[in-house]
């Protein structure tokens, strides 16, 4: 490693986990798309998760609103823009172009999964899965990697901040999208699941893509 841009964005401390993770992640999505391909109901678990959800008070209504708004195209452009232009101010290209790719790939390919699956949500919005849950989950699986991979935290560190990371987002927007009755609480396991797959396997394809271009 020669300094910050030649650093790669898959730490070989996390490379072995998330790269089991992926593909677990990848199995759920794909069972979760079969069992409610062309279903416009909610299923068991979604009544049962969205019973304990419940009605939420304004407070924590514009909460929910507020990370919403994260997943929309002008929140979500705003993070990816922070995130880029702090990486190209570290002198670190390949993490730039980490942010772009991995969150893009976790956003197209949950949208061509919604075409795919074809669950449905109000009529004939597609649902499954949700892209503001893979959206946020990618952009801060993306973040914490490079953390993992600038500060050179060690294995159980390194995959317990990138795990919680993604958790903590997973959630939070999962949250927001079913209290805001935007989806259904397996579409939102969906979403997270799909970053979880799609992330890993993008950074180790620009890890080699750029590295091999050097």
């Amino acid at each position: 490693m020669k300094g910050a841009s030649a650093a790669v964005v898959l730490p070989s401390a996390v490379r072995a986990g998330l790269g089991g993770i992926a593909g677990l992640a990848a199995v759920v999505v794909t069972v979760l798309g079969v069992l409610y391909a062309g279903d416009g109901r909610p299923g068991v678990v979604d009544a049962r998760v969205g019973a304990v959800v419940g009605e939420v008070v304004p407070s924590w209504r514009d909460v929910a609103l507020g990370l919403d708004f994260l997943g929309e195209p002008v929140g979500a452009a705003a993070l990816v823009l922070v995130a880029v232009v702090g990486c190209l101010l570290l002198r670190w290209p390949r993490a730039a172009v980490f942010v772009g790719a991995g969150v893009g790939a976790a956003v197209v390919v949950a949208r061509l999964l919604k075409s795919l699956v074809g669950r449905t949500i109000h009529g004939d919005n597609l649902s499954f899965p949700s892209g503001h849950t893979a959206f946020l989950t990618a952009f801060v699986l993306v973040v914490a990697l490079l953390v993992v991979g600038r500060f050179g935290l060690g294995r159980a560190v390194g995959m317990l901040f990138v795990l919680t990371a993604a958790l903590v987002a997973g959630v939070a927007m999962g949250w927001a999208q079913v209290v805001l009755g935007a989806h259904y609480p397996t579409d939102a396991l969906g979403g997270w699941c799909t970053a979880l797959a799609v992330v890993p396997v993008v950074a180790w394809g620009v890890d080699r893509v750029v590295g091999s271009g050097r």
